[in-house]
């Protein structure tokens, strides 16, 4: 009996020693994927990598080196413009600006190249899938033809926003900040996934140098990624009991994806969302009345091209306040949708916002004082021939201390010109920088808060002007990444044209102590290691074994791996011996009768 077990069992690890030195061939799932990639659906016009050979020819080795490289770049690029979509509405207007009209064009560059991205990707899938199965690559010409055209395209739109907009290269080493730990994980993921392939075909080579070349570079890819949180700093990756408060909101020209921008209904709809503060651009009329605007001319956000056809490119500030009374400062944001939002307004919303006119200072100043909201505002002084053209200044605070019922310490008074004299005339206004100034110099000029772009993020930055009572605010931030990152690093406030948005965030997107990050860090790492070294050990038996059987156990049918008669007789020995131990049970039975 006891002899009749122990062949049982060594025919089933037979049995099962076979199956694990068998190589299958998935014929359905092959066919599929040498089709997709090469167009080669018929079974004789693909192959299969014989032991010692290549898993191509030099032409395809060069054609999956740049699919290689295609892939890294449109998900550099993707990557990239997808983390700019805070400033997608400076792209559009700047492109505003050059064109003459107006165009969602950051949307439709999103687009392609998340489409760019998806063909590349799924060329990329396929080539991974057909070398984990064995098969040589063909990749179809027209393929090849569009992988040029997805790296050209890469390529070309890096350098040109490179060129034109190369401060959002700091936006993308700001998102690194938040995104990192994740992107860390995702690597690791990829190259252990990928250790099946590199491991096949390291092992079936002949070529010490090609070895060598695919163990370097994975070898090299790997070790990078393991290190990679050695050099990683994020604020976000810090105790919860040490973060501070969010920082308060300041309406970027009110709430400009909830109503035109710059208008009283933008103002009041980021009182509404919870701002706590209201920013905006003012300019002097003709006429010495201060009024809300932020381009130089009043073709983007007014209907000026029908009212004064002939005056569209006059300066705002030529024109007196009963001329901008006149015009309609909110149909644009309707016709244009500059943020996708306007169609979220109801019929009632939709015809208030359409019916916008340009807005004054005095009347935001007065909503400012009845909501008790801060205000910070840049100031334009008039061109030449402008009346008011040297007492803009005098001319605002005017309006401030005489005509609207605010107190001036709710105003942050921007403007570095003639601040002395400023100070003099109405002490209590907050002074606010808009340059990072040594701190002897801003402490002479009574500077109490900083204003700076969001780029400047910096908590030691931050901590550094706090300790002689500066606050920081941070311009303009309307991604909830963004708004983590400012939280985290501890800023004071942030002007966003999202209100509505960021009010909701009760805790920074990313927020993990130091030791729960280590711990995710090493036991991703280790774990992609044990993974990774077991497929290598897998391969290196198998490709052993199917080495030493070949001679007389196996032999070799286009590339796949079968058995005949040893195969045959070792499962008719495993049958017997499973058919004998079943009928062991009857004869104990038939004796004790």
């Amino acid at each position: 009996m006891a002899s009749t077990m122990s062949r049982l069992q060594f025919g089933q690890m037979r049995g099962l020693r076979a199956k694990l030195l068998r190589r299958y061939e998935h014929q359905p799932l092959v066919s599929c994927l040498a089709g997709l990639y090469g167009c080669r659906w018929r079974r004789y016009e693909r192959s299969c990598t014989q032991p010692g050979d290549c898993c191509c020819n030099k032409l395809e080795g060069a054609s999956f080196a740049l699919l290689v490289a295609a892939f890294c770049l449109t998900l550099v690029f993707l990557y990239f413009w997808g983390q700019a979509k805070n400033d997608y509405n400076d792209f559009d207007w700047f492109n505003f600006g050059n064109l003459g009209f107006w165009f969602p064009w950051s949307v439709v560059l999103l687009v392609i190249a998340a489409g760019f991205f998806t063909y590349i990707t799924a060329l990329m899938l396929l080539a991974v899938c057909l070398l984990s199965e064995g098969q040589k690559l063909h990749l179809h010409w027209s393929h090849k033809i569009g992988i040029l055209v997805s790296l050209t395209f890469s390529i070309a739109a890096t350098a040109v926003l490179s060129d034109l907009w190369s401060k959002e290269w700091t936006t993308l080493l700001l998102s690194f900040q938040v995104t990192a730990p994740y992107l860390h994980v995702g690597g690791v993921l990829l190259m252990t996934v990928l250790a099946w392939p590199v491991a096949l075909h390291f092992f079936r080579m002949n070529s010490r140098v090609r070895r060598g070349l695919i163990m370097g570079v994975y070898l090299t890819i790997l070790l990078a990624l393991y290190l990679v949180p050695l050099g990683l700093y994020s604020p976000c990756i810090k105790e919860e009991w040490t973060l501070g408060p969010a920082p308060a909101l300041i309406g970027h020209r009110g709430a400009p994806m909830l109503a035109p921008e710059n208008t009283l209904m933008s103002f009041e709809k980021a009182v509404e969302a919870g701002s706590k503060g209201l920013e905006t651009d003012v300019t002097i009329s003709f006429d010495g009345v201060p009024f809300l605007m932020h381009d130089r001319t009043l073709q983007r956000t007014t209907n000026v091209h029908e009212v004064f056809p002939n005056r569209t490119d006059t300066s705002a500030a030529m024109f007196t306040w009963a001329e901008l009374e006149s015009l309609n400062a909110g149909a644009w944001f309707l016709s244009h949708n500059p943020f996708g939002t306007a169609g979220s307004l109801g019929a009632e919303e939709r015809q208030r916002a359409g019916n916008q006119s340009v807005c004054s200072l005095q009347a935001l100043l007065q909503l400012a004082a009845q909501t008790d909201k801060l205000v910070i505002f840049d100031l334009y002084r008039p061109p030449r021939g402008h009346p008011y053209r040297d007492t803009w200044i005098q001319r605002t605070l005017e309006v401030i201390q005489n005509e609207s019922s605010i107190h001036s310490s709710q105003v942050l008074w921007l403007p570095s010109d003639l601040r002395a004299l400023v100070q003099e005339i109405d002490p209590e206004l907050q002074q606010t920088s808009g340059s990072r100034l040594p701190l002897e110099e801003l402490q002479s000029n009574n500077i109490v808060k900083l204003n700076l772009h969001y780029s400047s993020m910096s908590a030691e930055l931050v901590s550094e002007y706090e300790a002689v009572n500066i606050t920081t605010n941070l311009y303009v931030i309307s991604q909830p990444w963004l708004f983590s990152l400012a939280w985290c690093s501890g800023v004071h406030s942030v002007t966003t044209n999202s209100p509505q948005l960021l009010s909701t965030m009760s805790s920074p997107l990313l927020l993990m102590s130091p030791d729960e990050y280590n711990l995710m860090w090493i036991l991703t790492d280790l774990l992609s290691f044990v993974l990774i070294l077991i497929t290598f050990i897998f391969h290196r038996w198998r490709e052993r074994g199917l080495a030493f059987c070949s001679g007389s156990k196996i032999t070799l049918d286009n590339g796949t791996y079968s058995k005949f008669k040893t195969e045959m007789s070792d499962i008719w020995s495993v049958s017997s011996s499973i058919s004998q131990a079943e009928k062991m049970p009857n004869l104990a039975t038939v004796t004790e009768h």
